[in-house]
């Protein structure tokens, strides 16, 4: 069952706010991976759990505010509510349980980091948030 729109729409804003563009179509979702075919990119799997709202959004906020390299893309998709766009995603990291919220982080079309939620949910933002900068300052230009 769909979560309501009072729990969605901030949800969405939390990261649309920090530049992250919205797919929501298996098409927005190629599209957007064709073009992250060369420098870094961040996709974030959203969604309305409490992980989420307390470490995963908040920590990657930290991360895109703090001296961290910042990757070239911010991509999102929504679990559980664009389900289309959200598996289609999951499609270039295959390997991957589905996993939400979670962290991919593309280098050259590339996964080069996934945070999953195991490694989220009994964290911190800060702690998501220096996971996040390692990765964006191991793997930047």
């Amino acid at each position: 069952m769909p979560y309501s729109p009072l729990l969605v729409k901030p949800a969405r804003a939390d990261l649309t706010s920090l530049g992250f563009v919205e797919l929501l179509t298996a098409a927005d979702v190629d599209r957007a991976m064709k073009d992250a075919a060369s420098g870094m990119t961040l996709v974030a799997v959203n969604s309305v759990t409490g992980c989420a709202a307390s470490a995963a959004r908040p920590g990657v906020r930290l991360a895109l505010s703090g001296d961290a390299k910042r990757p070239d893309r911010l991509l999102t998709v929504f679990d559980e509510q664009d389900v289309e766009a959200t598996a289609q995603m999951r499609s270039y990291f295959p390997d991957l349980p589905p996993s939400h919220p979670s962290f991919a982080l593309f280098k050259d079309g590339e996964l080069i980091h996934f945070v999953p939620r195991h490694r989220i949910e009994n964290s911190d933002a800060q702690s998501v948030a220096s996971n996040l900068e390692a990765a964006f300052n191991e793997f930047g230009q």
